[in-house]
């Protein structure tokens, strides 16, 4: 009886431990369902304003005439452009189903689908890009003052050590 017993449960863990793979057309559903696509094209979108403000907080107070304002100004769109052709959706999407693959089941990758087609999960969709561009805006307000932090650190850590700044 005891050996029934063992040799049901370990049946029972072994098949347990080998869930299903998810199939790569379960997971192609899943990421048009999460709009997977036009969230990496708004994530593009955020980097490019994030790139203008970075510069232009780098460029306060200085001088550039009418060329080198325009090279500034065309630098993040060049950069954006160089981003979205490297890392375009029809590169990426076959990297992010075997992501998937060796990380969901097929019963997650269900529950997953069934999450974003319903509506919290639309709603979760449909806010995110809001979602990230807040949250960008929010990361760049508190760089400035940890990076004259971080500087204000580094300098008084070389200062005890000895360690003279030679530029200054």
């Amino acid at each position: 009886m005891n050996i029934r017993l063992l040799a049901a449960s370990l049946l029972f863990v072994a098949v347990s431990v080998h869930a299903e793979p998810a199939s790569t057309e379960s997971i192609e559903n899943l990421l048009t369902a999460a709009k997977a696509e036009a969230l990496l094209n708004s994530m593009y979108a955020n980097i490019e304003t994030a790139m203008r403000q970075g510069m232009a907080e780098s460029l306060k107070g200085k001088k550039l005439d009418a060329k080198q304002q325009k090279l500034v100004d065309n630098m993040p769109i060049k950069m954006a452009q160089v981003m979205r052709e490297e890392m375009s959706w029809s590169s990426l999407k076959p990297v992010y189903v075997q992501i998937y693959k060796d990380s969901f089941t097929q019963e997650e990758v269900d529950g997953l689908l069934a999450f974003y087609q319903s509506p919290a999960g639309q709603a979760m969709i449909n806010k995110m890009p809001m979602v990230m561009q807040k949250s960008m805006v929010v990361v760049q307000q508190r760089m400035g003052p940890l990076m004259q932090k971080m500087e204000a650190a580094m300098k008084q850590s070389m200062e005890e050590a000895g360690i003279s700044d030679s530029a200054n």
